[in-house]
C-alpha cells in the first residue's frame, strides 16, 4: 500500500496531483470557495477513480493553510467509495450502500477500515453505521468537514457522510486515538439547565456555567474561547475520557461542541506533556508495526491552534512523518470507531 500526499498553495489541483500516477482512492482538501470546482475538476482529472473530500486543510509534513491538498492511496488495496445523505434527519436511510459495498469486498477481520468525511450529526451517523462495521470486524476512523458540505466520487452532498471502504491486501490495518489532556485533580461539575439540541450548558453545580468555568480557571469572559484549546471539559466514561470542546459563550451558559444533558457528571482537563504522550502514540504504532506503508489522520483544529501556539505543530508533524509516508486533515470532530470526540487526533496505520 501506498499514500501520496500533494499540495499547492496556488490552489491548483493539476499541480497537488502531479505525481499521483494511478491512484486507487483520493481524498480532497479543499478551501471553501473553491470547493464545487476543485470536485468537478478533479472527476475530469481522475475520471471514475473513487473520492471523497471536505472543505479543510490538509497537511503532510507542514499544515497548508491555504490552497489544496489530496491524498493518494494506491498499490494493493481494494476501495468503495459512497456517500450516506440527509444525515442530519435520517442517517440509517441508505445504510444498505454501506452493506452492500461491504458485502462486495468480503472484508477480513484485521485489513479492512472506514475513513469517514462527515458534514454534521456525527454522533449519530457513527451510531447508525457502527453496528454494521462491528459485525464484519471493519474499524473506522475519520472527521468533520467545514460548511456542512462532503464530496463523493465527483459530486458534492450538502448533508452526508463520505466514506472510502479500504481493504489493504498488503497487511493488516489498525486504527489509533491520541488523548493530550488529563482530569483536573477535585474537580466535579453537575450539569443542569441543559439544552441538547443546542450543546448547551446553564448550570454547573446549581450556578451560572460561564461563571465557574471563569472561577476554576482564575480568567475573564474574553478568555474562554482560546482557554478551551488548554482546559476543555471532560466526561469520564469507564476508562475513557469523553473531551467536549467550548464553543462560545451564551448568555451566562456555554455551548459545546459535545452534547451534555442534565444530570451528567464532567470535570476539568488540563493538557499534558505535549511530546511525551506523541511518543507514547509512536510507540505503541511500532510495537503493533514492524513495517508502515502509509499513515492517514486526523488533527483537531483546536489541537492545531495549540500546537502551533506553542510551536509544536511541525516538531508534531516530523515525528509522524518519521514513522512512515503520512498526511491527513485539520477537522472540526473526530472519529474513532462509534466515538465521536473533539481535540483529538485519530489516525490509521497501514502495513
Amino acid at each position: 500500500m501506498k499514500i501520496q500526499y500533494g499540495t499547492s498553495d496556488k490552489g491548483s489541483l493539476e499541480e497537488a496531483l502531479k505525481g499521483a500516477g494511478k491512484p486507487s482512492l483520493i481524498i480532497l482538501m479543499s478551501p471553501a470557495d473553491k470547493f464545487e470546482a476543485n470536485v468537478e475538476k478533479l472527476e475530469q482529472l481522475y475520471p471514475g477513480v473513487p473520492s471523497i473530500g471536505c472543505i479543510a486543510m490538509g497537511y503532510g509534513r507542514e499544515v497548508a493553510q491555504k490552497g489544496v491538498s489530496v491524498a493518494m492511496f494506491s498499490d494493493g488495496i481494494t476501495v468503495k467509495t459512497n456517500i450516506l445523505e440527509n444525515v442530519s434527519n435520517m442517517p440509517a436511510r441508505h445504510i444498505d450502500r454501506l452493506e452492500k459495498d461491504i458485502e462486495s469486498i468480503r472484508p477480513g477481520r484485521d485489513n479492512t477500515v472506514v475513513i469517514d468525511l462527515c458534514s454534521g450529526n456525527d454522533a449519530g451517523v457513527l451510531t447508525t453505521i457502527s453496528p454494521v462495521l462491528q459485525k464484519h470486524g471493519i474499524q473506522l476512523m475519520g472527521g468533520t468537514g467545514d460548511a456542512g458540505k462532503v464530496s463523493a466520487n465527483g459530486k458534492v452532498y450538502p448533508d452526508g457522510m463520505a466514506y472510502a471502504l479500504i481493504q489493504n491486501g498488503r497487511g493488516k490495518v489498525k486504527v489509533y486515538k491520541e488523548n493530550i489532556y488529563t482530569p483536573m485533580e477535585g474537580v466535579r461539575l453537575i450539569a443542569s439547565k441543559t439544552d441538547r439540541s443546542n450543546y448547551y450548558i446553564g448550570e454547573l453545580n446549581g450556578r451560572s456555567a460561564k461563571q465557574v468555568y471563569m472561577d476554576i480557571l482564575g480568567i475573564s469572559e474574553s478568555q474562554i474561547g482560546t482557554q478551551t484549546f488548554v482546559n476543555p471539559f471532560g466526561k469520564v466514561i469507564g476508562d475513557d475520557i469523553c473531551i467536549i470542546s467550548i464553543k462560545e459563550v451564551k448568555g451566562t451558559g456555554l455551548c459545546c461542541y459535545r452534547q451534555v444533558n442534565d444530570s451528567d457528571i464532567l470535570t476539568l482537563l488540563e493538557a499534558r506533556d505535549f511530546d511525551e504522550i506523541v511518543d507514547q502514540t509512536i510507540d505503541r504504532i511500532h510495537s503493533d508495526f514492524s513495517r508502515i506503508s502509509g499513515i492517514f489522520s486526523v488533527n483537531c483544529a483546536f489541537r492545531h491552534l495549540l500546537f502551533t501556539d506553542k510551536g509544536y505543530m511541525k516538531p508534531y508533524l516530523s515525528k509522524m512523518g518519521n514513522l512512515g509516508s503520512h498526511c491527513g486533515v485539520v477537522g472540526y470532530g473526530e472519529h474513532f470507531n462509534s466515538q465521536f470526540v473533539n481535540q483529538t487526533m485519530t489516525c490509521v496505520v497501514f502495513e
